[in-house]
């Protein structure tokens, strides 16, 4: 009853994931609406979020939702919005956060010198250890490149959590006082 007449190809779906049919405005208003009618309080929705976004610096690509859930859950955030927030973390904002948290981790570590790194390349190689368990590949190949990122990431977590969680929470408050007032 309330299936599509034509199911959308694969390159369709890709697209759209990258850039949202109704464009992003709107999905950011959708997103908003999904947010708001979770029926949590503001706080636990925006810490939510915040540890999905947050999460989203960590070079632990694959884990994102797992680790988001986690922390939402340590945090007293809704799971569901911990799963929604780690969409800052798409095909559009990696190259940049990738490239970031490894430059910074690099000049925390006190690293010298211009260092080209595909990270394409450094993926692909920790793939390939983990799933032959070679993890004398994975140290010569995959931890020179993984360990800066993990130190680099850490002020980006925090200062996205905290930039997060005030404006959500500010959000899910503005929409909470706009249903109260249309309710009365």
């Amino acid at each position: 009853m309330f299936k599509r007449k034509q199911k959308p190809t694969f390159l369709q779906r890709l697209k759209s994931y990258v850039w949202p049919s109704i464009g992003w405005k709107k999905y950011m208003q959708y997103l908003g609406l999904r947010l708001s009618r979770l029926g949590c309080s503001p706080q636990s929705i925006a810490a939510g979020v915040a540890c999905g976004v947050a999460v989203s610096f960590t070079p632990f690509v694959g884990l994102h939702f797992v680790l988001a859930a986690i922390t939402a859950f340590l945090c007293r955030g809704n799971v569901l919005a911990s799963a929604i927030g780690t969409a800052a973390g798409n095909p559009w904002t990696f190259p940049f956060i990738w490239m970031s948290v490894f430059y910074t981790g690099r000049w925390f570590l006190g690293a010298e010198g211009e260092v080209r790194v595909s990270f394409l390349t450094v993926f692909e190689k920790s793939m390939h250890a983990l799933m032959t368990f070679d993890f004398s590949g994975f140290a010569s190949d995959v931890w020179p490149v993984f360990f800066p990122m993990l130190i680099g990431c850490i002020p980006y977590y925090v200062v996205a959590w905290i930039l997060t969680y005030f404006a959500v929470k500010h959000a899910m408050q503005k929409i909470a006082q706009r249903r109260k007032k249309v309710s009365e």
